[in-house]
């Protein structure tokens, strides 16, 4: 066998799941309509429970249990994942919400602002230091975000809401040493009480056993839609560099704004053109920054100095 060859399938085969991760999450807002005639909470409500019980079947069929049980023996686990708990269950809330209020244009905002807002906590909360060029970018977006409130007037709440709760439970799993599975079956065990019951008050008014068949089969799949993307990308991680998995997250966010403009028929204006624009421009830095590319014409630049 060919080491060579071998990597190289590795990464082939890796560009896959994270592509396979990412398009599944832009597909998401087709789920979700389809889901439009339930109300947010209710879908919420069982995305939480039958994704509790999808995952926890995984761990026990992968005899993982026992993994998961000495992650939680830590106090310091569980607390980060309960605070992670919090905030994915808020971003999946705002997301469900949105998505079904007709904001899918300024939900994939969010998600191209996110990799930037978690640059940013980094820096407050990691002791991170910015690169020229990282600094550049989260100025820029920042402008973009402030140029779609001046002509508005508001700001995007939906779009900052969903890049800050997403990346904060970046930080707080980045702060864990759960693995990505354990961390979501400990989040969805946490939120599930609190989902279950408010299932159970919803009594004969929940659509669940009154609707059509195709509602309930979807309500059942939301947990699939939920773990599948993460099993993939989990995949993906382990294959390929992370700065090529990052690249590839922005498939999912542009596949929202084209299913925004072009099937659910948003508005997207000449000022969504410009606010977009500064933040697409500010991606384009940050993500050359990681590239090669950079640091050639940092070369480049050092042998010109020397030259004159």
């Amino acid at each position: 066998m060919n080491p060579k060859t071998d990597k190289d399938r590795e990464k082939r085969i890796g560009v896959w799941y994270a592509v396979s991760a990412f398009g599944s999450w832009g597909l998401l807002p087709l789920y979700w309509k389809a889901l439009k005639a339930v109300p947010s909470t209710e879908i919420m409500g069982h995305r939480i429970i039958w994704s509790c019980v999808l995952i926890f079947t995984i761990l026990t069929l992968q005899k993982r249990l026992s993994n998961f049980r000495s992650t939680y023996a830590s106090w310091r686990n569980r607390l980060y994942s309960m605070l992670s708990a919090v905030f994915i269950g808020a971003n999946w809330f705002i997301y469900i919400w949105a998505v079904n209020a007709n904001h899918v244009v300024e939900s994939s905002m969010g998600y191209f602002i996110n990799p930037l807002v978690s640059v940013l906590l980094g820096v407050v909360f990691l002791k991170e230091r910015l690169t020229p060029p990282q600094t550049v970018s989260v100025g820029l977006a920042f402008c973009g975000v402030i140029s779609m409130a001046l002509r508005y007037g508001q700001i995007p709440w939906i779009a900052l809401s969903l890049a800050f709760t997403f990346a904060i439970y970046g930080l707080l799993r980045k702060t864990s040493n759960a693995d990505s599975m354990s961390g979501l079956a400990f989040e969805t065990a946490v939120l599930s009480p609190a989902a279950l019951l408010y299932l159970v008050l919803q009594g004969e008014s929940g659509v669940f056993g009154s609707a059509g068949i195709l509602i309930h089969v979807l309500l059942l799949f939301s947990s699939v839609v939920t773990a599948a993307p993460l099993i993939c990308f989990a995949h993906a991680a382990r294959r390929i560099p992370l700065a090529t998995v990052g690249f590839i997250q922005y498939l999912a966010p542009s596949m929202f704004l084209v299913l925004g403009v072009f099937v659910f028929h948003e508005p997207f204006t000449p000022a969504h053109l410009l606010s977009f624009g500064l933040i697409w421009i500010a991606l384009g830095i940050y993500s050359l920054s990681h590239t090669k590319l950079l640091k050639w014409m940092k070369w480049r630049s050092g042998r010109s100095d020397n030259d004159s």
